[in-house]
């Protein structure tokens, strides 16, 4: 008995340079927020946020999740926007200027906010430009 499966290639080579460009962003990206949060850190600046210390492999965490949100939503604008580059470019600044918005709130010193707001800088100054070059204008 013989089975014949027919296979569709799902990943273009575009999506396949979009991912791996995205995850290396990503990658880079999660290093330089734990190096920025590290260096604050030992230059005096506390990292900790109503009382609780912010471990320094947090700041690479949630980087690389919320990186990969952002990625995702890249892949999707490929499929479904009309101007996917200028499309993610326009709502990934919008969404890292919200996402300053707790920071600027939190319970934490102001060193420790700005330090925090700082690391949401360096992320998206890494992630968006990678990102929006592999996107077709």
């Amino acid at each position: 008995m013989t089975i014949t499966l027919n296979t569709t290639k799902i990943a273009t080579p575009r999506l396949g340079a979009l991912t791996i460009t995205g995850l290396a962003a990503i990658t880079v990206a999660s290093a330089a927020t734990m190096t920025v949060a590290a260096t604050g850190h030992a230059a005096g600046i506390s990292l900790d946020m109503a009382g609780a210390p912010i471990p320094v492999t947090g700041f690479g965490v949630l980087t690389a999740g919320l990186s990969l949100i952002g990625l995702v939503l890249a892949v999707a604008l490929t499929r479904w926007a009309r101007h996917p580059r200028r499309t993610f470019v326009r709502t990934t600044v919008v969404l890292t200027a919200l996402s300053l918005i707790p920071d600027a709130i939190a319970d934490a010193s102001s060193p420790t906010k700005a330090l925090l707001m700082l690391t949401h800088l360096v992320a998206a100054a890494i992630v968006i430009p990678a990102i929006a070059r592999r996107l077709t204008a």
